[in-house]
């Protein structure tokens, strides 16, 4: 595990993330290494941006400290083994308090996930995909979202969304689905 903490005075900018994972990716692909990877955007008691960064290595595979290699410029890193990865970052992932998200830098991605190979994004689609378009397109659906609802790449199934989305005046959002609107018409 790799966690990226800012120095003082360093301000957060989106390219940041990527910037260190693509180091990454270069050095282990020029050790001929394909590793998955996930990482997660904590802000400190401070309030300060940092990230966790998991990375599953081949045993006795051991990246170099980003700071001391310069793909960490904006402050230093911290390696070490996770024995519990995934337990791990979900423990960062959720301390999520309304002060730290109102806190979070504009713009920020709050996680990110890669290193799969093309069955594992199918799957992580899927899993990201409404239970809805899930059970509507099945388990080995490749979904996509697009305009008006989902569509499995692999059968070219449409499926509509049955939720509504209107912006009115004022900014004010309006969602509804076709089943609560259903319940309201028939209602005494």
């Amino acid at each position: 595990m790799l966690t990226a903490t800012y120095r003082d005075g360093t301000a957060w900018e989106a390219k940041h993330i990527a910037t260190l994972r693509q180091r990454v990716h270069e050095w282990l692909k020029r050790r001929g290494v394909s590793a998955r990877y996930v990482w997660c955007l904590e802000l400190t008691k401070r309030l300060v941006p940092h990230y966790h960064f998991l990375i599953w290595l081949p045993r006795g595979l051991t990246i170099p400290k980003p700071d001391k290699q310069g793909w960490w410029p904006w402050g230093m890193t911290r390696i070490e083994w996770a024995r519990k990865a995934v337990g791990y970052v979900a423990k960062y992932a959720s301390k999520a308090t309304p002060e730290a998200m109102a806190a979070m830098p504009k713009g920020a991605r709050t996680h990110g996930v890669g290193g799969l190979e093309k069955e594992g994004r199918r799957e992580l689609r899927w899993w990201k995909a409404p239970v809805f378009a899930r059970d509507g397109l099945g388990v080995s659906a490749d979904i996509r979202k697009i305009v008006g609802g989902y569509f499995d790449r692999c059968c070219g199934l449409f499926l509509r969304s049955p939720w509504h989305v209107v912006v009115g005046d004022r900014g004010r959002i309006f969602v509804w689905s076709e089943d609560q609107c259903l319940k309201y018409m028939s209602s005494p």
